[in-house]
């Protein structure tokens, strides 16, 4: 499974804006939204419910929320570049400045774990991360968020 098959150009968000963990989160949602249809603050509560377990900042500067979601049709991810590092209580302490949100339907619990670890992989990297920090357009961050997943997946 490539990231290609549930990140789209449209679900990247490149320099956004956010003052702290729920407001990225809420920014998040939004845009998860307008990709499914569905409602903005039933994905931003499924998000904050997983936080309450603990935080979703991994460490290195990233943060992977995710959640099931009803009435989801198919796993959908959205990739945010923050202009300024936020505090998202990350397992480092660190400040994040890339968040990938995962969202799966209901009953894709195998698919859900496997599109985790996809997306857990590629951010590990740190040559992968830098790429991401160093990208000017959102295009170019799709770019190199699928094109490294392909790269990954053939090898």
């Amino acid at each position: 499974m490539g990231l290609s098959e549930f990140l789209s150009p449209d679900a990247v968000l490149f320099n956004a804006s956010a003052s702290c963990k729920r407001e990225a989160l809420a920014l998040l949602a939004e845009k998860a939204a307008k990709l499914t249809g569905l409602p903005a603050p039933a994905i931003r509560q499924a998000l904050m419910e997983r936080e309450q377990l603990g935080s979703t900042g991994v460490g290195r500067g990233v943060a992977i929320p995710h959640g099931k979601i009803d009435g989801l049709g198919e796993i959908v991810g959205v990739l945010a570049k923050l202009a300024e590092p936020i505090d998202f209580e990350a397992v480092d302490d660190q400040p994040v400045d890339l968040v990938f949100v995962l969202l799966a339907p209901i009953e894709a619990t195998a698919a859900h774990l496997k599109a985790l670890a996809k997306v857990s992989r590629l951010l590990r990297d740190e040559r992968i991360r830098e790429a991401l920090r160093g990208a000017e357009t959102q295009e170019a961050l799709f770019a190199i968020a699928a094109d490294t997943a392909q790269s990954n997946a053939a090898a």
